[in-house]
């Protein structure tokens, strides 16, 4: 049966041989190549799911990017919709008039429609309404002027409206996930994109491995590994401007960088001993102060919401299990017992799920479980999950898998229900960061 290396935290050190930054969102300057792009494939039926049609906007001919197809596609991915296409009804406008006899005859819940028109060289205006075709109710609707660089995230701005007004939950799509692109053999990317994996931009390009992106809870900055010193050193960049510091830079290897829910704070493995030991150290950089100390491994730690506590992996049983312990390292218990080898553990926002991979049947597959009643479920479908992330509202995970012999990302549904493929395209993929709502400014 095949075993992961367990040696997390650790590496070898190599000849640091160049490194680029990239500005602006680091961003603006350094997008990837058209062959980069990502394409959503959605594998699997979810039940329960809300019947919903979002029509073709008036005006949308004239448009660069099509609007109501990505509202869709981000609505399924979520796996609570069951979308309509939009051929299925006569092209509506922000201004209707609802077709509440039509909408029932189709089983549509509710249905949503709008217009996008140029407004200036540069700008465009862009309208949607939503009804609700059960209740026969007008749900409001989103007014949004734009740059043409901004129309996808305009996108994403009305599907979350669409997801709050229908589920009563905060939407994700316009969030961002970071992860780490490797084309070539010494050629890796801290790689920025838009929910759905399109538009990745790089914040920094480097010939030397970059590991572990983690978000700061105001989404303003990065945390990550880079080898570009020769070993490997925690740095923190800031995604608008681009500066950064390194701030675990201790002997030996620094890895493994989690920030603590209020961002003062990060947890580091540090190999300062014999092993790999967790540490924290002031987010600005500063001293480390030992939090778990002890002859076996101790990595990924990852903080609970609340910030008094944080899981982590050790091999203290002798293979390695997730494990959680007190912000000071005292009250360590074991928390996974299915399955000889779980590691890369990610707490739900709501603090009640914990998602991680789990090799099972010589797989490695994305796993979830109750944190109150300790069951346990598969989400993913192996042979190589990795690296699972939450989004910010806690209903869908993104993870790195293999498919095909290429590294990709993957969505899944927190009910399993819908999955997705954001592709690349000579990109290989990994390490998957959801940033939070919180945006730069």
């Amino acid at each position: 049966m095949q075993r992961r290396r367990f040696v997390l935290g650790s590496a070898l050190p190599v000849a640091a041989r160049g490194l680029r930054l990239a500005g602006a969102l680091g961003l603006a300057a350094q997008p990837l190549i058209a062959r980069a792009q990502f394409r959503v494939d959605v594998a699997g039926i979810g039940a329960r799911q809300i019947p919903v049609l979002i029509d073709d906007f008036a005006g949308q001919s004239g448009c660069p990017q099509p609007l109501a197809e990505i509202i869709r596609a981000d609505l399924t991915r979520s796996g609570q919709f069951r979308v309509t296409p939009a051929s299925a009804s006569a092209t509506l406008s922000d201004a209707g008039p609802p077709a509440y006899a039509q909408w029932s005859a189709q089983q549509v819940d509710a249905a949503g429609g709008g217009s996008v028109a140029a407004d200036g060289p540069q700008a465009w205006m862009i309208r949607f309404r939503l009804w609700d075709a059960v209740g026969q109710r007008d749900l409001g609707g989103v007014a949004l002027r734009v740059v043409g660089g901004d129309l996808r995230l305009a996108a994403h701005r009305i599907a979350d409206f669409v997801y709050q007004k229908l589920t009563g939950q905060r939407g994700v799509f316009a969030t961002r996930i970071a992860f780490i692109g490797k084309n070539g053999r010494d050629s890796f990317s801290l790689l920025v994109s838009e929910s759905d994996g399109y538009n990745p931009m790089a914040a920094l390009r480097s010939r030397e491995p970059l590991m572990s992106p983690a978000w700061s809870p105001d989404g303003a900055s990065l945390a990550y590994v880079s080898f570009e010193t020769g070993k490997p050193v925690v740095f923190v960049q800031n995604v608008r401007t681009g500066a950064r510091r390194a701030v675990a830079n201790f002997r030996g290897s620094n890895s493994a960088p989690a920030f603590s829910p209020d961002g003062r704070t990060l947890a580091v493995v540090l190999t300062l001993g014999a092993a790999s030991q967790i540490y924290t150290v002031p987010a600005g950089g500063g001293p480390a102060r030992a939090v778990i100390r002890a002859s076996s491994i101790a990595t990924e730690p990852a903080f609970t919401p609340d910030g008094k506590s944080l899981f982590f992996v050790s091999d203290r049983d002798g293979s390695p299990q997730i494990y959680q312990a007190g912000i000071d390292g005292s009250g360590v218990r074991r928390i996974t017992f299915s399955g000889d080898y779980n590691v890369s553990p990610a707490i739900s926002p709501d603090g009640k799920s914990l998602a991680y991979i789990s090799q099972q049947g010589g797989n490695f597959q994305l796993w979830l479980q109750d944190l109150g009643s300790g069951a346990t479920r598969p989400l993913g479908n192996g042979p190589n999950d990795g690296h699972p992330s939450f989004a910010p509202n806690g209903q869908i995970l993104v993870y790195a898998a293999t498919e095909g012999g290429a590294q990709v990302l993957r969505t899944v549904s927190l009910d399993g229900s819908v999955r997705t493929t954001l592709a690349a395209h000579g990109e290989s993929v990994r390490e998957p960061a959801w940033g939070p709502w919180s945006q730069p400014t």
